[in-house]
C-alpha cells in the first residue's frame, strides 16, 4: 500500500467511505426486519446485530493496526470514535428528525439510559486499564480488558431482562412508530439474512481499506496517529452509524437509532481484547494523554443523552433537543482542547 501514489491512496479512502455509507443503509433495513421477525426489542437489536455490524470498520482497523504495528491509530480511532459517533445523534435529532419533540424524548423506554450507564462504566475501565502497567498481560489479555468484556455482556443481559418491563416504558403512546423498513417489502427471512451478510462483508472489507490507506495518509501528511484516528478516520468509520441512524429515524424507529450508536460505542472497547490477543501486548497501557482525554469526553457526551432520556424534556433549540445542542457544544470545545493537549 505504501508504494501507491498519494492521489490513489486518497481515492481508495473515499471509495471505502462510500461503500460503508451504502452498506449502512442495508444493515439498518435488514436489522429492523430481523428484529420484527424474532420480536426482539429495538434496544436489543441495536445493541447486538446493528451495533456490531456497523463497527466492523473498527474491527478491520484493529486487525490492520496489529499487523502493521501501528496500534496508536487503532486506539485513537476507537476512543475518538465513541465521541464523534455520539455527536451523530445530535445531527439525527436536528436536521434529520425534524420532529416536534427531541430524539431523547421520542424513544419508548428507558433502555437507552441503561445502555448509556453501561457505556460510561466501560469507559471507566478503559481509563483504569490505561493506567495499568504494560507488563500486566496474563494469557495474552489484561484484567481491564476482561472487565470491559464482562461489563458489555452484563449490559446485554440487563437489557434482555428489563426491556419488556412495564415500569421501563415511558409514554409509549406518545411515539408513533411506522412499520419496519424491510418488513414493508415482505422479503423472505433467508434473503434478509443474505443481504445483512453481504452488507457486513462490504463494511468489513471497506474498513480494512480504510485502515491501510489511513496509516499511509497519516504518515505522508505528517499527522499524528492519535489526531488522525480521532478525527478524520473516526468521522469516516462513523458513516455506518450515520446511515443506519438516518434510515431508522425516518422510519420512526427512534430507539433503534439511539441504541445502534450508544450500544455500538459500548462494543468498541471490547475490541481492545481482540487487539491484545492479536498483537500479544496490551493496547490500553499505550494510551496517551489525548486518548484519555477523548475517553472522558465520550463519557461526558454519553451522560448528557442518558440524562436526557430520563428527563424527557420537550424543549427544543434551533430545531433540536437541549441535550443535543449541549452535546454539540461540548464536542466542539472538546476537539479544540484535543489539539492543545496533543501538542
Amino acid at each position: 500500500m505504501s508504494s501507491l501514489s498519494t492521489p490513489l491512496i486518497l481515492g481508495l479512502f473515499v471509495l471505502a467511505g462510500a461503500a460503508i455509507w451504502w452498506a449502512g443503509a442495508i444493515l439498518a433495513g435488514t436489522t429492523d426486519a430481523i428484529d420484527a421477525h424474532f420480536e426482539w426489542g429495538e434496544g436489543l437489536g441495536g445493541a447486538v446485530f446493528l451495533a456490531i455490524a456497523t463497527n466492523l470498520p473498527e474491527v478491520a482497523i484493529i486487525v490492520g493496526g496489529a499487523f502493521s504495528h501501528n496500534l496508536s491509530l487503532a486506539v485513537g480511532n476507537i476512543l475518538g470514535g465513541i465521541a464523534i459517533q455520539t455527536v451523530v445523534l445530535a445531527y439525527l435529532d436536528g436536521p434529520a428528525l425534524r420532529n416536534r419533540v427531541p430524539l431523547s424524548s421520542s424513544v419508548s423506554s428507558l433502555t437507552i439510559a441503561l445502555e448509556s450507564f453501561v457505556l460510561i462504566a466501560i469507559l471507566m475501565f478503559c481509563m483504569l486499564g490505561a493506567l495499568s502497567p504494560p507488563s500486566l498481560v496474563i494469557a495474552r489479555t489484561t484484567p481491564a480488558e476482561l472487565a470491559i468484556v464482562a461489563t458489555w455482556l452484563g449490559g446485554l443481559w440487563l437489557i434482555r431482562h428489563n426491556e419488556d418491563r412495564q415500569v421501563w416504558h415511558a409514554a409509549r403512546e406518545e411515539v408513533a412508530h411506522e412499520a419496519p423498513l424491510m418488513a414493508k417489502k415482505h422479503r423472505p427471512l433467508g434473503q434478509v439474512f443474505a443481504l445483512f451478510a453481504v452488507a457486513a462483508v462490504v463494511t468489513l472489507v471497506a474498513g480494512l481499506i480504510l485502515a491501510l490507506t489511513s496509516s499511509v495518509a497519516a504518515d505522508r501528511f505528517h499527522i499524528g496517529g492519535v489526531i488522525f484516528g480521532a478525527t478524520i478516520l473516526a468521522a469516516t468509520t462513523a458513516l455506518p452509524e450515520l446511515t443506519t441512524g438516518l434510515y431508522a429515524v425516518r422510519a420512526g424507529r427512534y430507539e433503534l437509532a439511539m441504541s445502534d450508536i450508544i450500544a455500538g460505542n459500548a462494543f468498541l472497547p471490547v475490541l481492545f481484547l481482540f487487539g491484545t490477543l492479536l498483537s500479544g501486548r496490551a493496547l490500553l497501557p499505550d494510551a496517551q494523554a489525548p486518548d484519555l482525554y477523548l475517553t472522558a469526553l465520550g463519557a461526558l457526551l454519553t451522560a448528557v443523552y442518558g440524562i436526557g432520556v430520563i428527563i424527557r424534556s420537550k424543549r427544543m433549540i434551533f430545531g433540536a433537543g437541549v441535550d443535543s445542542i449541549l452535546v454539540f457544544v461540548l464536542y466542539a470545545i472538546g476537539v479544540g482542547g484535543l489539539f492543545i493537549i496533543a501538542r
